[in-house]
């Protein structure tokens, strides 16, 4: 193999694309997926390349420093592509302690393991750091969070992914470490653990549940279709100049309650519902300490510099994202019950 490259979360809903991508394409590459399997990481997500020759899954979690730095021993690793995380908001406000000690502390394992390993030798390593626009913190009706945008994170989340942020920027200062940072907008797409508001959603009106809508349901983001984001990934690893950060966001903006409608009225077409049905189930709830209004992603550095913009437009995205788990009702299934979490010991239990 050419390169040895570890992918952090790698059986997560944004980490499972990008390993699928490296795997397809860099046959060359031995792709490592580094996942701990808790409650979001689903290697049935991987089912189709898991048996791929340049393929390796490993268990293990990133807050254990002994473990990171046994891993970087044996597989002697070219670069690290790190996505795993503790991610939603909602959780962060319930338990802020495991995303400051996952966040935080596991990065600083990666970023400690990687430099005992690289040991002052550089020159064709790269740690890449998978980081999220939230940590800017809110924007008002206009405006854009550019790459020179000061930090003002307003969650434990987006707090402690600042804080990884920081941590990677201050070993590339200190110690040399070749490091790249992103930070991207909300993603969607098949495969996404259905906490999140569009599968969801998609899940409640299959299922005729309420579609609780924050607040007054105006609240702003930018969406970028996962595959995508899957993409940009792989250019800011081969091209993305180190020290540099890179925002990547799919240049559109909706606001919540009109993504939800969009999608009751995507939906009620895609299983043959009367127009209208879905939108009876909307229903307003208390919105949620520290929501920010609005996040808006300029991404034209990365368009500019290395050539990358989205494949499809969000209406195009969302229909497909809606066709996937339409016919992947047995993938819902599993996570909604958690049967999914079975995987792991039916497929390795003699590994």
């Amino acid at each position: 193999m050419d390169k040895t490259v570890l992918i952090t979360g790698g059986a997560g809903f944004i980490g499972s694309h990008v390993v699928r991508l490296f795997v397809n394409k860099y046959p060359e590459y031995r792709i490592v997926n580094l996942d701990a399997l808790t409650y979001a990481g689903n290697l049935e997500n991987l089912q189709d390349i898991e048996n791929a020759p340049n393929y390796t899954f490993v268990k293990a979690d990133i807050t254990d420093a002994a473990a990171m730095n046994k891993l970087f021993a044996d597989y002697a690793f070219d670069g690290v592509i790190h996505l795993a995380a503790e991610s939603h908001v909602d959780r962060s406000i319930t338990n802020p302690n495991a995303f400051l000690l996952t966040n935080i502390m596991g990065t600083a394992n990666l970023l400690n393991a990687a430099r005992e390993s690289w040991k002052g030798s550089y020159e064709g390593k790269r740690f890449y750091h998978v980081s999220t626009d939230e940590v800017y913190g809110s924007l008002g009706e206009t405006g854009f969070f550019l790459e020179t945008t000061p930090y003002d994170p307003q969650s434990p989340y987006s707090a402690s992914k600042a804080s990884s942020d920081h941590i990677v920027r201050a070993y590339g200062n200190t110690y040399g470490l070749p490091f790249v940072i992103s930070n991207c907008s909300n993603n969607y797409g098949p495969n996404q653990f259905p906490e999140k508001l569009i599968p969801l959603f998609i899940n409640n009106i299959r299922s005729s549940k309420p579609l609780p809508v924050y607040g007054d349901g105006k609240y702003t983001r930018d969406w970028l279709y996962v595959i995508d984001h899957a993409r940009a990934i792989d250019d800011v690893y081969h091209k993305g100049c180190n020290a540099e950060t890179y925002n990547i966001g799919g240049f559109n903006e909706w606001q919540n309650i009109e993504l939800v409608k969009l999608m009751c009225a995507e939906v009620d077409k895609q299983i043959g519902n009367e127009p209208g049905t879905a939108d009876k189930l909307i229903t307003y709830v208390k919105d949620r300490p520290g929501h920010d209004r609005r996040y808006a992603i300029d991404a034209n550095k990365i368009k500019n510099e290395l050539g990358w913009e989205p494949s499809v437009t969000f209406e195009q995205g969302l229909a497909k994202t809606i066709e996937w788990y339409l016919a992947n009702e047995e993938w819902l299934n599993h996570v909604t019950s958690g049967d999914y979490q079975k995987y792991y010991e039916s497929q390795y239990a003699n590994s």
